[in-house]
């Protein structure tokens, strides 16, 4: 099954049968997604209309904070992860200051026209339209019924984007697995970068890190996916490389015991645990030192994720 990508707000109906619908970011998609977006594609199913989601690109938060946002996933595993749950349909929506300033009635009959939705399903206390208007009660008057599910509980709290995101600037990637119902990885194609990594002895995999925050940063022990590798050890390091004078975040990764090309290829970083924080080192030998000790803590940690409890 493929999915249908629209992203334009006008525009004919998406689909003439009509559609059961859902909206929101979705960073990360975890369990509490998955479980609206399953009882959509449910419906829809039952219905025999198509099942639509209806989400932005970039997450609205990281227009508002972007200095305070960490984006969970790329757009890519956002995308492939939907078409995975069944979904037919998605509008992705560029979220930018127009798109913001647009109000809750507008937008609301905008989308009833674009979509054609029959209906909708949401999560408590969804939101949506310039200074956040928007509720359920703003589709209905639109055209569109609505349905407000209970949320999935984890310990006792909802599952959340929030949560998430808290779980894994702590470092605490099983809490963080617990709430996605997978590992928390990181997907991206790998970019040229300066190739100092290589002169010091240890090659890494660039890959472009969409959060300007760096309240999630550091050094980890990691397993590689893609490119024809399955659980390939590695270890990562994540931030603005303050050693070599580095200007943006980037996600670099040195793959343990491996020699091959892979600039182009989509990687996937799946994240075992947090070593350290990125240090300033004084120079390139300190530099490679570090890197040293850093790969021998990372198959130390990797072979005991590996190994039996």
């Amino acid at each position: 099954m493929s999915i249908c990508v629209h992203r334009n707000l006008q525009g004919p109906p998406l689909s003439e049968r009509g559609c059961v619908m859902t909206m929101g970011a979705f960073d990360g998609l975890h369990r509490g997604h998955q479980a609206l977006i399953s009882t959509v594609v449910a419906q829809a199913r039952q219905a025999q209309l198509d099942s639509l989601v209806v989400t932005f690109t970039p997450p609205p938060r990281a227009l508002f904070q972007p200095a305070q946002t960490l984006q969970l996933m790329a757009l890519h595993d956002r995308l492939v992860g939907l078409q995975r749950l069944g979904v037919d349909r998605v509008l992705l929506l560029r979220f930018g200051h127009a798109l913001a300033r647009m109000t809750a009635e507008d937008f609301a009959a905008q989308l009833k026209q674009r979509s054609n939705a029959q209906s909708a399903h949401f999560g408590p206390g969804f939101r949506f339209g310039r200074q956040r208007a928007g509720d359920l009660s703003t589709l209905n008057q639109a055209g569109i019924a609505t349905n407000e599910l209970v949320p999935l509980l984890d310990q006792g709290e909802a599952v959340s984007s929030s949560r998430v995101r808290a779980a894994v600037i702590a470092g605490d990637f099983a809490q963080a697995q617990a709430l996605l119902g997978r590992p928390y990885a990181y997907s991206g194609k790998v970019v040229r970068g300066k190739q100092l990594g290589r002169k010091l002895g240890f090659p890494t995999a660039n890959l472009r890190w969409p959060s300007k925050t760096m309240s999630f940063s550091g050094i980890f022990a990691v397993w590689v996916n893609g490119a024809g590798l399955t659980r390939h050890p590695g270890v990562a390091s994540l931030g603005m490389r303050p050693t070599v004078g580095g200007t943006e975040p980037l996600l670099e990764v040195h793959l343990l015991d491996f020699d091959g090309d892979l600039y182009g290829k989509r990687l996937e970083l799946e994240f075992v645990a947090k070593q350290r924080d990125e240090w300033h080192l004084d120079g390139l030998d300190a530099l490679k030192a570090q890197i040293e000790k850093d790969a021998v803590e990372a198959r130390t940690h990797l072979a005991a994720a590996r190994s039996p409890e």
